[in-house]
């Protein structure tokens, strides 16, 4: 269990510095960072799915039989996001850029509101991660990798939002660092619950499915359709293919 404890907690840390990399927005130029965005928007929904289809669904179906509050479970996971994005606003924002675009203001009351669903959702990351740790050390890992596939380019936005909200840069990161955080308190939550709960795997890695589906299907798809032409949309398909190929991959590396 110590083991579980270690690798889900270094793994969390990993995840909630993440959130500095809105500081990448000070060093590179707005379009640069567009160009690497769109690729990594792509290889991230190609991850998550892969991740949900070829690593998490076949393991909990395997160690529960098919059992039909899986399924349910998946879709309670897609009804959170859902909710999240509803109630919470939390959201992708990829057109906020320090001192860039004056017509895309928020003002500042959302951005406490984006910390806080942020929050909800890093909060929900580390009590994933830490689950799927439960049941296999790969399988940790490839949950890892997903979320963090997917917490650069979100980090990145909500950077964008405080600075647009009237954050000083310094402020906005340690506020950005300060919600990824709670990906710890996620994990510890989740391992304290999973010694008192029995098969709390079996909910939180149905969960895990239904929003790795959810943002994928619902956020990173159509961002990527967003940027038109075919010689991107050839390379957002490669991407999206490459990401699911390396959750492949892995799963050949597990065997």
């Amino acid at each position: 269990m110590f083991d579980i404890w270690l690798y889900s907690l270094i793994s969390v840390f990993i995840v909630s510095f993440i959130s500095l990399a809105g500081a990448l927005v000070l060093v590179f130029s707005r379009e640069f960072l567009r160009k690497i965005l769109l690729f990594l928007v792509s290889f991230a929904a190609g991850a998550m799915l892969g991740s949900a289809f070829l690593h998490l669904l076949p393991e909990i179906i395997e160690d529960f039989d098919s059992d039909l509050r899986i399924f349910i479970f998946i879709l309670f996971g897609i009804l959170i996001f859902f909710i999240l994005e509803k109630i919470i606003h939390w959201r992708h924002c990829h057109e906020c850029y320090p001192e860039e675009n004056p017509s895309h203001i928020h003002p500042q009351p959302f951005a406490y509101t984006s910390l806080i669903g942020d929050g909800l959702h890093n909060l929900i990351d580390g009590m994933v991660i830490a689950g799927s740790f439960l049941i296999s050390l790969p399988l940790g890992i490839t949950t890892t990798l997903a979320v963090i596939l997917h917490e650069i380019p979100q980090e990145i936005g909500d950077f964008g939002i405080l600075i647009k909200a009237g954050f000083s840069r310094l402020k906005a990161l340690i506020f950005n660092l300060l919600s990824g955080l709670v990906a710890v308190i996620g994990a510890i939550l989740a391992l304290t619950i999973s010694s008192q709960v029995e098969s709390f795997s079996l909910f939180i890695i149905p969960l895990t499915i239904g929003g790795f589906i959810y943002i994928a299907c619902a956020d990173l798809i159509p961002e990527i359709h967003k940027e038109p032409g075919l010689k991107k949309s050839f390379w957002q398909l490669m991407f999206f293919v490459l990401g699911i190929g390396a959750m492949a991959l892995l799963l050949l590396m597990e065997q």
